[in-house]
């Protein structure tokens, strides 16, 4: 049991942590709680899906493809959804909750309300500590490290990351600086939907693809980026691990553990927010300081 919750934890600390990196990304930088954020997740699995079965495309371009419709769509949603409100808090948070409501009643109207399976790239198992893993799940692993590293290099060593970081240390003075804040933050949201992207296409061949599958990610990032600090990356990351295994360790070690993982990432979110609102790596509130 050590074993499974060891790599169970690992493999859906990597999917957790793409999505809650992307989420802290943009909130740090634009303040804006995406709520809509694992729907993209949920239409780049279904993409993905279209591209590769429907279509006919090779899994390589199909992944790449469906990656960069997502991205595109999401930046044309920020336009034309978000950035007219971005200033009333309330309205953004209405708003990516019809968005992410409209994709998933579009996807029921446009694939039905079932179960899809997608095949996957490689067929086939490891061994890692005595436990079989597949190749597929090995595959999320190094896609999710690759991903990730890949966003850390761009914010620590390009002029794009500068600005992305200069906007969420202060986007009133980046402002004044003469930055263009709008493009700034329109960017960021395609960087951070270009990470849910990512964890979409990687877990459709895992598991099933419906409708309805935003959902219980939104639950557990959310209780992710409350731990580990809003607007926070280093928090998203190590709060992702901290949540995947205790999702694991109530799964293999308790009975009916399927059904009370959702209970517990909340039941750790309202903890934290009693014990420690600013999260694990998070400062305190704007207005506090």
């Amino acid at each position: 049991m050590f074993q499974d919750i060891l790599v169970t934890g690992l493999v859906n600390g990597g999917i957790y942590a793409l999505l809650a990196v992307g989420f802290s990304l943009i909130f740090g930088v634009a303040r804006i709680v995406n709520i809509a954020h694992t729907a993209f997740y949920m239409l780049s699995a279904y993409a993905f899906y279209f591209l590769l079965v429907k279509v006919g495309m090779n899994f390589a371009v199909a992944s790449l493809l469906a990656v960069v419709l997502v991205v595109a769509v999401s930046m044309l949603c920020y336009k034309l959804v978000i950035e007219p409100v971005r200033e009333h808090h309330a309205a953004v948070l209405i708003a990516t909750i019809a968005l992410g409501l409209i994709f998933q009643e579009s996807l029921l109207i446009g694939f039905g309300g079932h179960y899809i399976g997608i095949p996957g790239a490689i067929d086939g198992f490891a061994a890692i500590a005595g436990v079989r893993v597949s190749y597929q799940r090995l595959i999320i692993l190094v896609v999710a490290a690759v991903a990730l590293s890949g966003t850390w290099l761009l914010l620590h060593h390009s002029r794009f990351g500068l600005a992305i970081r200069a906007a969420a240390n202060d986007l009133e003075i980046a402002n004044l600086m003469g930055m263009n804040v709008k493009r700034i933050a329109m960017f960021t949201v395609g960087v951070s939907v270009g990470l849910a992207a990512i964890a979409g296409v990687v877990v459709a061949p895992v598991y099933v693809v419906d409708p309805l599958m935003w959902q219980t990610p939104l639950v557990i990032m959310l209780a992710i980026v409350v731990l580990g600090g809003l607007g926070s990356i280093q928090g998203s990351l190590v709060g992702a691990f901290i949540i995947s295994y205790v999702e694991a360790i109530t799964v293999f070690a308790v009975p009916s553990g399927a059904y009370l993982k959702g209970a517990v990432a909340l039941s750790i979110m309202v903890a934290v927010l009693l014990w420690k609102p600013e999260g694990l790596f998070g400062v305190v509130f704007e207005e506090e300081r």
